[in-house]
């Protein structure tokens, strides 16, 4: 070998060792910004948190025929990730949203976010029960077509006036708690609020919604979370203005609900609903029963606060005859018998009532419907086995809505979507959000009247911050879980000198708590709704 030709050797065998060495170190700093090495991610003290996972909307055009007109619409199915207070990721929200095409200016076209209650229920209700583009499948009285049932078009639908916007409460549907966040962080009534607020700030934000007139359409519990909503979302953090809300089946007073030792005013604003019933069910002395309903109400509702709720009052105060005398006329508004009344002390709780009214036939009456009726084992009991009414429409819900998502809206999760979610222990303790003035709070969210929650002051101070704020409630005459006098009694206890009256819309209904799976009663739902929101967005 020359000379030249060794040198040459030893510089390639030189470079190649160097090539060697270097390798690892320039390996491990592409790989380790900042120079940190690789055995650092192990270590307990670099703990990452928790990534959302970011799945893609799933977005499909379609149309509808509304009221003779074709109405093309874009559905997006999606989940958001809604931060915490603190502003880290904690929960995503699952929602379905339905917007019409054929609109250039959507600046101007009003927004709803519709929920369902339970608490602990998901929106399937609302979705597929007719205010959506689609709805389940069912006869004019509210039974399914067939089982399992399927879908068709919603000739009743609101989203030729709104677009809509379906959302689950976390827990719920195919929402959940992000990846090593507790779910009980957002199971209660104020965490609840603001899970929900957070979702409508980022959708307004993610979708250019800002400028829209807005609405809440809520359901049962979920007038509950709108009256709540009413207040977080104007709030300091937030400053969102709503122009609508829609209080379907409504419960702001929770005592209107509790049959709890001392508390008659339940008694007193189920009675109207128990009237509704026996007359639906034939049950009523000839006079009585041939009356109209909407009649025969205003009777038992004059009958119910001029006289029964004095007599409850009294308590053993009150004179042999005196409650002879109601009990009569109990018998003649409830179909029961004066021997039943008097045995109950004048007090006859729901349970006891949707068990009691056909006994004769062994039949049990529908809580939510009471339409609708059951049949236990024996009827000897003092209540019923099951709701009627829910049982009814459970499973053809959650098929359709199953069936639904996958493959029309083309959007499939590994999970379950939970119909109803497992929630519980609700944290029902709430303290309404602090006043946009300094130094001031609202009053407090709990009544002292039997420990029960009380939100009704909520939305009476967004009425009265928000002056362009109203609301329209949704009454089923058959609805014994959220009873039609008890909403009529909470907001004749809101903003006592009836400055608000102008501002709140009742409309009535015959059927139950889900009063659009009754056809007639989805048409004039419609026609309603339609004529609030013209009449909120002017």
């Amino acid at each position: 070998m020359k000379p030249g030709q060794k040198n040459l050797s030893v510089i390639i065998m030189l470079s190649f060792l160097l090539v060697l060495i270097a390798t690892p170190i320039f390996s491990q700093a592409r790989t380790e910004p900042g120079g940190r090495p690789p055995e650092q991610e192990t270590r307990p003290e670099a703990k990452k948190l928790p990534v959302p996972e970011v799945r893609p909307f799933s977005v499909t055009r379609h149309q509808v025929m509304i009221d003779g007109k074709v109405v093309p619409y874009t559905a997006t199915a999606g989940e958001l990730t809604v931060l915490k207070q603190n502003e880290t990721p904690g929960a995503s929200m699952f929602f379905v949203a339905y917007t019409r095409d054929d609109v250039k200016d959507k600046s101007s076209r009003p927004l709803m976010f519709c929920f369902n209650g339970g608490p602990g229920s998901s929106t399937v209700w609302l979705h597929l029960g007719g205010v959506g583009p689609k709805r389940v499948a069912m006869d004019d009285e509210g039974y399914p077509l067939k089982t399992p049932a399927g879908v068709v078009d919603s000739e009743y639908s609101l989203l030729d006036v709104a677009d809509l916007v379906f959302v689950d409460a976390v827990s719920t549907g195919y929402s959940r708690p992000l990846p090593g966040e507790e779910g009980s962080q957002f199971h209660g009534v104020e965490e609840d609020g603001q899970a929900f607020a957070e979702f409508i700030r980022t959708f307004l934000t993610k979708f250019d919604r800002w400028s829209s007139p807005k609405f809440l359409l809520g359901e049962s519990y979920g007038t509950t979370r709108a009256a709540v909503l009413s207040g977080v979302l104007q709030n300091r953090t937030y400053g969102i203005y709503l122009n609508g809300i829609v209080l379907l089946s409504s419960v702001l007073d929770f005592a209107t609900l509790s049959f709890n030792p001392g508390n008659n005013l339940s008694y007193m604003v189920f009675l109207p609903h128990y009237t509704a019933t026996a007359w639906y069910h034939k049950k009523l002395p000839a006079a009585n029963q041939n009356k109209e309903l909407p009649a025969l109400l205003e009777e038992a509702r004059e009958f119910a606060v001029k006289e029964y709720m004095p007599a409850l009052l009294r308590g053993n105060l009150l004179k042999a005859e005196e409650a002879e005398a109601v009990a009569g006329k109990l018998s003649e508004l409830t179909g029961l018998s004066v021997d039943y009344l008097k045995n109950s002390n004048l007090r006859v709780r729901h349970d006891r009532f949707v068990k009691e009214l056909l006994r004769d036939r062994r039949l049990t009456v529908g809580r939510l419907d009471s339409r609708f009726t059951g049949r236990d084992a024996d009827a000897a009991g003092e209540s019923y086995e099951y709701d009627p009414s829910s049982a009814l429409i459970m499973g053809s819900f959650s098929a359709a809505l199953n069936n639904y998502v996958g493959t029309v809206l083309n959007y499939k999760k590994e999970v379950p979507y939970a119909i109803y979610g497992n929630v519980y222990p609700w944290n029902f303790n709430f303290q309404p959000a602090q006043s946009r003035v300094p130094g001031v709070t609202r009053a407090a969210g709990r009544s002292s009247r039997d420990g029960s929650l009380y939100v009704a002051e909520t939305l009476r101070q967004a009425m009265a911050e928000n002056t362009a704020l109203k609301v329209f409630c949704c009454n089923g005459y058959y609805d014994g879980a959220t009873p039609f006098f008890g909403t009529e009694y909470t907001f004749s206890q809101l903003m006592l000198d009836g400055s608000f009256k102008d501002r709140v819309r009742m409309g009535y209904y015959q059927a139950g708590h889900m009063m659009y799976i009754h056809k007639p009663s989805l048409k004039k739902l419609k026609s309603d709704l339609a004529s609030f929101i013209a009449w909120a967005t002017k």
